[in-house]
């Protein structure tokens, strides 16, 4: 038996026809639609089809991935689903959504199986995010660093303003003319800090903008983060632990202007301050600065009343010292001069007592200056005599009167033996005269 003949008996299908077997089992199968649950991932959209193109995949609570399957939404489906989508959640259509979307099992034999989407229930959707923005929550008060921002005291003139925005956000150019335009005249300023405030690297882009105002945090009051305008569907990216936990634990007071008002972030329920647009956070400062001026002028007229005060009192005071004085003066004469006379008749007798106790001690003083006197010329006599007897036994003359002699040479007195020479003339010496020899 040939090869060819063993090929003819069997019964051999193609490939598409296997797959297209395969496609009626499962439409016979599964013939209705179903609610799925699951994550989203890989979304994108042809565009030149508008068809909506993604996989569909579940995670174990560990991670890793137990199940996946791609899925299709076509325009005309895309077109109505994705805005109403959007609008109920506030919330992107995009990767890593957990939804629960209603399909129907389809299998190609080309493209192989596949979730075609017909329907989207945004309610499971929003409650996912609740319950992942809830979870950041949680652990930020965990970690004890929820409240940290909001109990950074706000600086009572906040003039230097760090701003972390895209330099092209209609809600900056909004910001700085409310800021830079006040009525009041106040000066404010302001140094951009460029990020992105659309896409997936919004978070490491203000992340990165922190880290360089931190740098110099010394040179600013507070930090703005502002977005204004956009979409609200783009708001996810303010629900990241990540950048709530860097913002908490900012040593600047944050104040946001995200530009929504539906509900708040996380990051605007962890920052110093929340306002609802860029304005609203020009408002805000302004409002600071007119606190503060009201709080100088209340000041101001406290120190011009309690001066208006002091110098009424102190008036009044020299008025009433004014009217007083004369009378005064004429008591403080007629004080004085009975005083001169009560004094004038006690002089004498004052003076008499002054004298006798002034000449008392004058004799007492003299007597004192007699006897100390003749005790101090005493003792110099006494030491003089002792002296004069210290010099006289001292001199040559008595030395000689006891015997001794003196040895002199050539006129100088001679102490030791070594200082004589044979044939040197000496002289001797005595209490009673001169002997001249030679030495031989």
């Amino acid at each position: 038996m040939t090869i060819g003949t063993l090929f003819e008996e069997r019964e051999a299908l193609s490939l598409s026809e296997l797959n297209r077997q395969v496609r009626d089992a499962i439409h016979a199968v599964l013939p209705s639609t179903y609610w799925v649950r699951a994550e989203t991932s890989d979304v994108r959209t042809n565009s030149s089809s508008g068809h909506c193109y993604l996989e569909f995949v579940e995670k174990h609570p560990a991670g890793r991935l137990i199940a996946k399957t791609r899925g299709t939404i076509w325009v005309n489906t895309f077109q109505s689903l994705k805005p109403f989508f959007e609008q109920e959640t506030g919330q992107v259509f995009t990767s890593g959504l957990k939804v629960l979307v209603k399909v129907t099992v389809d299998y190609h034999e080309l493209y192989g199986f596949s979730l075609n989407v017909i329907d989207i229930d945004p309610t499971y959707t929003l409650g996912d995010m609740v319950r992942r923005r809830q979870e950041i929550i949680q652990r930020l008060q965990k970690d004890g660093i929820f409240g940290l921002n909001k109990a950074i005291p706000f600086p009572t003139l906040p003039q230097r303003i760090a701003v972390v925005t895209s330099p092209t956000a209609a809600g900056y150019e909004d910001f700085m003319n409310q800021l830079l335009h006040n009525k009041a005249g106040y000066s404010f300023y302001t140094h951009l800090f460029p990020v992105l405030m659309q896409g997936e690297k919004v978070e490491t882009s203000i992340i990165a903008a922190l880290k360089k105002i931190n740098l110099h945090r010394n040179l600013f009051d507070t930090v703005v983060i502002l977005r204004g305008g956009g979409a609200t569907s783009e708001l996810s990216c303010f629900d990241s632990y990540p950048l709530a936990s860097h913002c908490a634990q900012f040593p600047l007071p944050i104040v946001t202007g995200i530009g929504h008002e539906r509900d708040d972030t996380v990051l605007d329920l962890i920052a110093h301050t929340r306002m609802k647009t860029p304005t609203a956070v020009a408002e805000f400062l302004i409002r600071h600065m007119d606190i503060a001026a009201q709080e100088i002028v209340s000041f101001r007229d406290f120190v011009h009343q309690a001066t208006t005060n002091c110098l009424t009192e102190h008036k009044n005071y020299l008025l009433s010292i004014g009217n007083r004085l004369p009378s005064l003066v004429t008591s403080s004469i007629e004080s004085n001069r009975n005083l001169l006379q009560v004094m004038t008749g006690r002089l004498p007798v004052i003076a008499s007592s002054v004298f006798s106790t002034h000449i008392s001690l004058m004799d007492t003083f003299r007597s004192r200056l007699d006897n100390g006197l003749s005790t101090f010329f005493s003792e110099q006599n006494n030491s003089l005599k002792l002296s004069e007897q210290f010099i006289r036994m001292a001199s040559p003359d008595y030395i000689l009167r006891k015997g001794y002699t003196l040895t002199l040479k050539e006129g100088k007195i001679v102490k030791r033996v070594a200082e004589l020479h044979i044939n040197d003339s000496i002289t001797t010496r005595f209490a009673d005269g001169e002997v001249h020899s030679v030495i031989n």
